[in-house]
């Protein structure tokens, strides 16, 4: 279901319903009230002066719901957009259940449904926590890491991800977290962002050979990089494809009572 579809044409129907009323419907309803005062010598009731200027429920539903609609519509589709965290692939940084939000201005103004973008504002940059349509299904939304820029040349071996040659620094934090038996905490530095990933230092997980990404798109992987289905495996994300940068968490609901924590900034 494509929620952007029927925000889009909740708006559009409402706001046809309220336009119609100010354009006829409700001259028409005065106009009739006119023609009743005309006909009787005493003055109506005010029941009756109700009755006639009435409006009908789907116009009183419109003009109610299309101000709210639309309000909804523009923020949802050009500044802010609220998404939920339906995977571990993005830990330690995002967990399961996370409420976050997506900064839709960051990377352009783009329309909703067709996701044209309308007015250039940014591009992803390495180590930008991005959201996007799977290319292979775009109605469903992915989150990982931007590690490759168009241009850049990649390749990852042996736990160590090498960008244009280098590696990417990377220092061992904790041999046996509690949150995460059998793996290592880490904290790699891309680009201006320091992160902690996991890694699983008994798999030898996947191997990507040297690699360019081409103009127009982006390589992303997750931080769970043993648990992370993103660019290693089905390659690269489009920029048309693109609906933001995430930039905080601010609910956890993991099926038992919400937390309503202070907000917290996603690095």
């Amino acid at each position: 279901m494509d929620f952007s579809l029927l925000l889009v044409v909740a708006v559009a129907l409402t706001g046809l319903i309220w336009l119609l009323d100010i354009v006829w419907w409700r001259p028409a309803r005065h106009r009739k009230l006119a023609e009743v005062e005309a006909g009787t010598t005493e003055g109506l009731e005010e029941s009756a002066r109700e009755r006639a200027l009435k409006e009908p429920w789907p116009v009183d539903y419109a003009r109610s719901f299309f101000p709210v609609l639309l309000v909804v519509l523009l923020l949802r589709s050009f500044l802010v957009e609220p998404f939920q965290i339906p995977s571990g692939s993005m830990r330690p940084t995002l967990e399961v259940g996370d409420f976050i939000l997506v900064n839709k201005y960051a990377y352009g103004l783009r329309l909703p449904v067709t996701h044209d973008r309308i007015i250039e504002v940014g591009e992803p940059q390495r180590g930008d926590v991005m959201v996007f349509r799977f290319p292979s299904e775009p109605s469903v939304n992915f989150i990982k890491r931007v590690v490759g820029l168009p241009g850049d040349t990649l390749r990852y071996e042996d736990k160590q991800l090498y960008i244009n040659g280098e590696p990417v620094p990377k220092r061992l934090l904790d041999e046996t977290p509690a949150t995460a038996p059998g793996e290592w905490l880490l904290e790699e530095q891309l680009g201006e962002s320091s992160h902690r990933i996991y890694n699983n230092p008994r798999d030898p997980g996947p191997r990507v050979r040297e690699v360019v990404v081409p103009e127009g798109h982006y390589f992303t992987m997750g931080d769970n990089r043993d648990h992370s289905n993103d660019s290693r495996y089905w390659g690269f994300v489009p920029e048309e494809n693109v609906v933001g940068r995430a930039f905080a968490v601010w609910m956890h609901w993991d099926g038992g009572l919400p937390s309503f924590t202070q907000i917290r900034r996603i690095h």
